[in-house]
């Protein structure tokens, strides 16, 4: 098989050598298999809630850029600038582990402090929106990024599982069958030479 290359004992150790190795890569591509066969599972699911996340995010963002608009016709420019906060939102991502894979889970979002009361309740609509779209931003990001991790799990689980369900157990089994014919023939020969013997010595 290309790419692998078995090199075994000769006779009846080669065979042990080569039973042992063959059990060894048949139980992993069976748990290879059960692995990725979760993954599949769990992906559909992350992936859907990845395409959700976005389009609440979308959504969201519409949302704030109308809100915005209408503050700036009910105030004008000056009042959104001055209740603009100087500091800069806080995001903490969080970790999570599905089936042994870790990626991004959740999001917390710290706004800075919000305007002056005087803004205006247009302006403060206005910030609640742009809050939520920035907490909807973070969902689709986390969601996204965690649906491409287990989408690069799945790939590396099943490159391993055909790996070595099509070419290392393959390769295992040709060489096994090679030292079986050898093995065979070295047993007729044998065979061969006794009768031989056991003719000449009547």
């Amino acid at each position: 098989m290309p790419g692998y290359r078995v090199s075994a004992p000769p006779g009846r150790a080669g065979r042990l050598w080569l039973d042992r190795r063959l059990g060894t890569a048949r139980q992993g591509a069976a748990l290879l298999d059960r692995k990725l066969r979760v993954l599949a599972a769990e992906l559909a699911g992350i992936e859907e809630a990845a395409v959700a996340a976005e389009r609440d995010w979308r959504d969201a963002a519409v949302a704030a850029e109308r809100s915005l608009l209408i503050a700036a016709l009910a105030g004008g420019q000056r009042p959104i600038g001055l209740a603009t906060p100087a500091g800069h939102a806080e995001v903490r991502i969080g970790v999570g582990v599905t089936i042994g894979v870790r990626h991004p889970a959740g999001g917390d979002v710290r706004p800075p402090a919000g305007p002056a009361p005087w803004a205006g309740a247009a302006v403060g609509r206005a910030r609640t929106a742009h809050e939520r779209a920035l907490r909807a931003a973070v969902s689709a990001a986390v969601a996204a990024a965690a649906a491409r991790i287990m989408r690069a799990e799945a790939d590396t689980t099943r490159y391993r599982l055909h790996a070595i369900r099509d070419r290392l157990i393959p390769a295992l089994e040709l060489a096994r069958d090679q030292i079986l014919l050898a093995i065979d023939e070295e047993e007729r020969g044998d065979g061969a030479r006794l009768r031989r013997a056991a003719g000449g010595n009547r």
